[in-house]
């Protein structure tokens, strides 16, 4: 029998989707322990999946089937974040309502799904456009409405004056629009606010009670950006003016060589001098046309000087101020003091304009070769407070500032709050209704869902507005309040609202009464594992935790944190080491790949080729290397169906045992790859030896999460019945794996350095671990970069140091 894997795999797939995959339906139950496997659900684009978001599906799907067979009670449901900007451009483009494409899309996603053998409860499937999803959205952001969390107030949006709309950043490319390339401008338009700012505290102190990646914490703590310290008044010279300045280091207070506006300062043109008003207002007038993000990384220091100069609270001296770009007018006060000796923005402002620089921090008795120097120390030049450490100084300062009435203690947050609008069609209506004599009147519970209207096509205002505004018919409508003339808010939700909350839908996804029965969240909730890329690592984390912990305000949900543990896999290269585009013509079919090796050797290969979580990329000669382990597999189960073995040879119960145990503690770890390896180098052991049906069978079974179709094949064909998702994880027995130890030698550069005695059964990293804890072999590679290491199997380490 030939390893047909086109015909197991359309067979075992057919029987998996009977009745709606109920196979791996899964209910509240009393008896099991749960765990609640989450994807970050996808974008259902007209391209279909590519081999990077199957790279993150079949991660979670190796850990899902393992902890079946483990005996929880799994919850691995999957959905569609449909709602956003894709569908958006291509539905304005091809003059269409992406309510005809966009489903489309999904049927297209789901095959692809099935394809690959992704055992998710289709039975909780849940897409954010559906009107019986987005009431509950629009219900939930009524709530924060009525707790004061949401108000409207004008925000700057970028704006293509070709194109009539708003555009978000991500379609500005080098300041322009990017659908027709005309030159964007910044416009501020009346925005809806969610106040995320109240929940900044909250949102950095539970950081710690979670198990996420540490880069991905500290991207979170920098987004949020808290900073204490003090603010500090500047009088300006013979102007009825005091410019507000916050710093967190004010042991630097006396190198201030000169102030530094945002352009949007209020103050900016108003202490403007006759002289310079013109530049000033020219200056002003670019700079604000610029994205936030350009303003950020741009390399080019620009600035103009007010003419107008400020007093120093301490000094007395005279300080120039200046408008710069580099200056953000909603972080503090959007103003600094500049301290050029220990800032290097500032000293990048000072270098190009020829301000002055005073150094007035040093590192302790060591003289600075160098600034800016950006550390604590000790205070030089500064008075009084010479020589204390920069903590006592900054306390010191403060009381004295304090004392003159020019300073208070303070803290600030680089977080801003939420700006909810969109200027589109493709979103969530917003349940507001605008009366000129009621005002803002909020939809009632029973008017949800407020549903979009239906059109054939749609194209943007030419004022900017949602494409709604056009809609007369859905947009003028009686006030609910005093029953006269009024219209309907246009503006729609940005596509983070429903995924804000879509882990809670999942878990009762058909109630009508609720978003979820709280019973059911109480068992389900916190989601154990969270699986999904890197790119959003800060917003979506930090909305849908700020959005879970408003309901638990609420009583609504019964845990502050929505996700306990979160693995970002990594993104997959193309065979050129290049990211995956079109343009670059390297971009992987997965489509094309199963055709050609199937689905489970598509699955074994996206695991082997590397760590979970690293950048890893495509090679065809890895892919033909995973085809022809399933093969070799295949092969092997034939010659176990003729066995006759009584008792098997204690070396194979060994490596069986051995091969268990890494596999068992590998998957818990994401440590697919060498998962893989250890269950390949098995097959190598057994290959030309015999092993019992009985034994054979558990090799099966550790195989099947990653291999599930030839899996399940060749354990009916050894005569099993019952589907693997629900058989018994098989355990290994420690006694087993005793066995005489190994000597290994350890080599540096190809001379022996040292030996050491392992146990056979921890594998190779464990081996480099020991082996570079010894200090005969610290010292010949102290300080030199390991090239590369070559293991040769319980003989030999050698470490290849440069």
């Amino acid at each position: 029998m030939k390893y047909d894997f086109r015909k197991i795999e359309k067979k075992w797939q057919k029987i998996w989707s009977k009745n709606n995959f109920k196979i791996w339906h899964c209910e509240v139950s009393k008896n099991k322990p749960k765990k609640y496997v989450l994807d970050m659900f996808p974008y259902p684009s007209g391209e279909g999946l590519h081999v990077g978001h199957l790279e993150g599906y079949t991660g979670s799907d190796i850990i899902t089937r393992f902890y079946r067979m483990n005996g929880y009670n799994v919850l691995h449901p999957m959905g569609w974040d449909a709602f956003g900007l894709p569908a958006e451009n291509y539905a304005i483009k091809m003059k269409k309502n992406p309510m005809q494409f966009v489903p489309k899309n999904i049927k297209r996603y789901k095959k692809q799904m099935n394809m690959v053998g992704l055992s998710f409860d289709w039975q909780r499937e849940i897409n954010t456009t559906d009107p019986e999803y987005y009431k509950w959205t629009q219900w939930m952001f009524l709530k924060m409405y009525e707790k004061g969390l949401v108000y409207e107030k004008e925000a700057p949006v970028n704006y293509c004056p070709s194109c009539n709309t708003g555009l978000a950043n991500e379609e500005v490319v080098n300041g322009r629009c990017e659908r027709c390339g005309a030159k964007t401008e910044i416009r501020n338009l009346k925005q809806w606010h969610i106040k995320i700012t109240q929940y900044a505290d909250r949102l950095l102190e539970d950081l710690e009670e979670l198990d996420w990646p540490e880069n991905i914490k500290e991207m979170q703590k920098n987004w949020i950006g808290k900073s204490e310290g003090y603010e500090v008044d500047f009088e300006v010279l013979d102007k009825d003016y005091k410019i507000k300045i916050f710093t967190s280091r004010l042991d630097t207070i006396y190198g201030v060589t000169f102030i530094v506006l945002a352009p949007e300062h209020p103050l900016a043109l108003n202490i403007a001098s006759r002289d310079y008003y013109f530049d000033v207002e020219e200056y002003i007038n670019k700079a604000t046309q610029q994205r936030e993000l350009e303003r950020k990384i741009g390399e080019e220091i620009t600035g103009v000087f007010t003419g107008s100069y400020a007093i120093h609270p301490l000094t007395k001296q005279k300080i120039p101020i200046w408008i710069s770009d580099y200056v953000l007018p909603h972080y503090a006060t959007g103003a600094i003091m500049a301290v050029p000796a220990h800032d290097s923005r500032d000293y990048k402002f000072a270098k190009k304009f020829s301000l002055g620089i005073i150094q007035v921090i040093k590192s302790g008795k060591e003289e600075i070769d160098e600034l800016p120097y950006e550390d604590y120390g000790y205070l030089i030049n500064s008075d009084e407070f010479n020589d204390l450490d920069s903590k006592t100084a900054i306390s010191k300062i403060g009381e004295k500032l304090e004392s003159m009435g020019v300073a208070k203690k303070a803290v600030y947050y680089k977080l801003r709050d939420w700006i909810f609008s969109r200027q589109r069609y493709w979103g969530e209506p917003i349940p507001f209704i605008r009366c000129k004599r009621c005002g803002i009147v909020p939809l009632s519970e029973k008017d949800l869902p407020l549903k979009l209207p239906k059109v054939k096509s749609y194209k943007p205002t030419e004022t900017g507005e949602s494409p709604l505004k056009n809609i007369k018919k859905w947009v003028n409508v009686k006030c609910p309040k005093c029953g006269g003339p009024a219209e309907r808010e246009t503006n729609t939700m940005p596509q983070w609202a429903g995924s804000c909350w879509y882990y809670l839908r999942y878990i009762d996804p058909k109630n009508k009464k609720n978003f979820a029965d709280y019973k059911k969240l109480k068992y389900w909730l916190p989601v154990d594992l969270y699986v999904g890329g890197a790119e959003h690592a800060v917003l979506h984390l930090l909305y849908a935790r700020f959005w879970h912990k408003f309901l638990y305000d609420l009583g609504l949900v019964p845990t502050k944190e929505p996700f306990q543990k979160l693995v970002n896999q990594g993104i997959i290269l193309g065979p050129d080491h290049e990211k995956m585009s079109k343009s670059r013509g390297n971009v992987i079919n997965p489509d094309s790949v199963i055709e050609k090796y199937g689905a489970d050797t598509f699955r074994l290969y996206e695991m082997f080729m590397g760590p979970f979580e690293s950048e890893k990329p495509w090679s065809e000669e890895g892919i033909n290397g995973a085809f022809r382990f399933l093969n070799r597999v295949w092969n092997y189960h034939l010659k176990v169906k003729k066995f006759r073995i009584k008792k098997d040879d204690e070396d194979v119960i060994f490596e069986l045992n051995k091969t268990i145990k890494k596999v068992t503690e590998d998957i818990e770890k994401f440590k697919f790859n060498t998962a893989i390896s250890s269950m390949m180098e098995f097959l190598n052991f057994v290959e030309d030896k015999k092993i019992s049906k009985k034994r054979f069978l558990d090799f099966v079974k550790i195989l099947f999460p990653f291999a599930p179709h030839i899996s399940q094949e060749m354990w009916v064909n050894l005569g099993m019945k019952g589907f693997l998702d629900y058989q018994k994880w098989p355990k290994y027995d420690e006694k087993l794996l005793k066995k005489e130890k190994k000597i290994i030698i350890v080599q540096v550069n190809g001379k022996k350095r040292d030996e050491i005695e392992i146990d056979p059964t921890i594998d190779e990293e464990e081996i480099q671990k020991i082996a570079l804890e010894r200090e005969k072999i610290k010292k010949f590679i102290k300080k030199k970069k390991i090239k590369k290491i070559i293991y040769v199997k319980e003989k030999v380490l050698n470490f290849v140091v440069e």
